[in-house]
């Protein structure tokens, strides 16, 4: 059962939006496409296919992942501060059991999944709690670098060998697991890599309480919310051109540089434009049904892949070698108004998301 500690509005509110921009971002690859573009989407769609896609690439892909790194370190922060000595081992041991899920994800429904990610950078980084403000950002900046450089080789292998397509063509459930595993381990080290600066700056913000009383903030949020997702939309407009054919000669790989570097700072905007409507949102239904999807956002996130497999592969609804981009998204968009009215349903009955739960039990003992 929930306790009667009342959490922070900006927090799950923004998990509950973004796992919108998670599924949006996800659906599009269980489809099987002939040719795709550097984000894995189809080149060949209709007119509507190519809008969505631009769309999708300017404003969606690259973007909530950061968001959720920052939230990430946030949450520790917070849990470094109620288990005080023990704080650096209980987030190891949260983090090693992440992993594992992150890991079964991967196993049985999804190649991109980002749990074991986030449980890697927790492994390594949970010392970062402690860290002085200027250590963090000055490793956060450094690490841009290294960044740039594993987006630079990621570019220029999609070039080559071209994006992760096809994956849902798999007419058996042993080969289909086989092809997610394989590519999942190969991702799994350049997600960690994305993900290490929005981390740091989220356990930086999280000093400064900057989610948690985002009414004495506001100056500071709307500041990061305009230049972060000014960047995102300007970064990612190239790339959106080439990637629904355009804009042909750019510098494809570059543009993709661009277009990820820049996903970092739509990410800290992101959770900063959350932090303001939670101060200018009253806690009407709306809100409260996407607070408690937040909530249970790992619950939503899993629940997410169950559906997309159940509608997409082969071996299940074989929707994923039919529809297009835009059909894919519109799945997606009432996958997520599903998961939130089910986070909804559990939170009138006073109930934790099922994944959480489990994680909790584990991590805490």
């Amino acid at each position: 059962m929930l306790t009667s500690t009342r959490r922070a509005l900006a927090p799950d509110l923004a998990r509950g939006v973004m796992l919108l921009l998670i599924a949006l971002a996800h659906a599009h690859m269980y489809l099987s496409p002939k040719e795709t573009g550097f984000r894995s989407y189809a080149l060949d769609g209709s007119p509507l296919d190519l809008v969505v896609t631009g769309l999708q690439v300017t404003l969606v892909d690259g973007r909530a992942m950061p968001m959720f790194a920052a939230l990430f370190g946030y949450g520790f922060v917070q849990i470094a501060a109620r288990r005080g000595d023990d704080a650096r081992r209980v987030l190891r041991r949260r983090s090693a059991w992440l992993f594992v899920f992150g890991c079964a994800h991967a196993l049985l429904l999804f190649f991109g999944d980002v749990l074991a990610a986030y449980g890697l950078l927790g492994l390594v980084l949970a010392g970062a709690v402690r860290w002085k403000d200027r250590s963090l950002l000055v490793f956060a900046g450094l690490w841009l670098a290294v960044h740039g450089a594993a987006l630079t080789l990621a570019g220029l292998r999609i070039a080559e060998f071209g994006g992760a397509s096809g994956l849902a063509s798999a007419t058996d459930p042993v080969t289909a697991m086989i092809d997610r595993i394989t590519l999942w381990s190969a991702l799994t080290p350049f997600l960690v890599i994305d993900l290490v600066v929005p981390f740091l700056l989220g356990v930086w913000a999280a000093r400064r309480r900057m989610l948690i009383e985002p009414q004495e903030h506001q100056k500071a949020l709307r500041a990061i919310t305009f230049i972060g997702i000014g960047t995102a939309v300007a970064g990612g407009i190239p790339l959106a051109l080439v990637d629904t054919g355009l804009w042909n000669g750019a510098p494809e790989v570059t543009l993709y540089v661009l277009h990820g570097l820049s996903g970092v700072a739509g990410g800290l905007g992101y959770a900063a434009l959350m932090g303001l409507l939670a101060v200018h949102l009253s806690p009407g239904p709306v809100v409260t049904a996407l607070a408690a999807c937040g909530e249970r956002s790992m619950t939503c996130y899993l629940l997410q892949s169950v559906v997309f497999v159940a509608v997409f592969v082969p071996y299940a609804g074989g929707l994923g070698t039919e529809l297009g981009t835009a059909a894919a998204s519109g799945i997606a968009v009432l996958t997520w108004l599903a998961t939130v009215a089910t986070a909804e349903a559990l939170r009138r009955n006073d109930v934790r998301g099922p994944a959480e739960t489990l994680l909790r039990r584990l991590a805490y003992r």
